[in-house]
C-alpha cells in the first residue's frame, strides 16, 4: 500500500508561484508514475500533470503547460509541482496521484488534497 501527502498549498496572488510537494511511503517510489490532478468548486477531477517512475517523461494538461512543470525526486520519494504566473481560475484542490496510465488518468493511489487559491 502507498500513503501520498500533499503539501505546500496556501493563498497566493494571481501572477505569482507556489510549488507543491507529495511525500510517498509504503512501496518503492521509483517503481510507480505520479501525477497531479486538481478539482475546483463544483467542477470534476482534472489532470493536471503526469511524470513517468524515472522523471525523463512528463505530460501537461494544455491550460497549464508553459507554466506549470512536474517534477520528481525518487532519493527523497517526493514529486513536486512548480506552478508559475498562476491564475485565478487555477484555484482548486491538488492532488497526487500515483500508479497509473496519463493517457486513461487511472491511478491506484491518491493523496488527500492541499487547497491552493489564486486571487485576482
Amino acid at each position: 500500500q502507498v500513503q501520498l501527502v500533499e503539501s505546500g498549498g496556501r493563498l497566493v496572488q494571481a501572477g505569482g508561484s507556489l510549488r507543491l510537494s507529495c511525500a510517498a511511503s509504503g512501496r518503492t517510489f521509483s517503481s510507480y508514475s505520479m501525477a497531479w490532478f486538481r478539482q475546483a468548486p463544483g467542477k470534476e477531477r482534472e489532470f493536471v500533470a503526469a511524470i513517468n517512475s524515472i522523471g525523463t517523461v512528463s505530460h501537461y494538461t494544455n491550460s497549464v503547460k508553459g507554466r506549470f512543470t512536474i517534477s520528481r525526486d525518487n532519493a527523497k520519494d517526493t514529486v513536486y509541482l512548480q506552478m508559475n504566473s498562476l491564475k485565478p481560475e487555477d484555484t482548486a484542490v491538488y492532488y497526487c496521484a500515483g500508479d497509473g496510465d496519463p493517457r486513461t488518468k487511472r491511478y491506484g493511489y491518491w493523496g488527500q488534497g492541499t487547497q491552493v487559491t489564486v486571487s485576482s
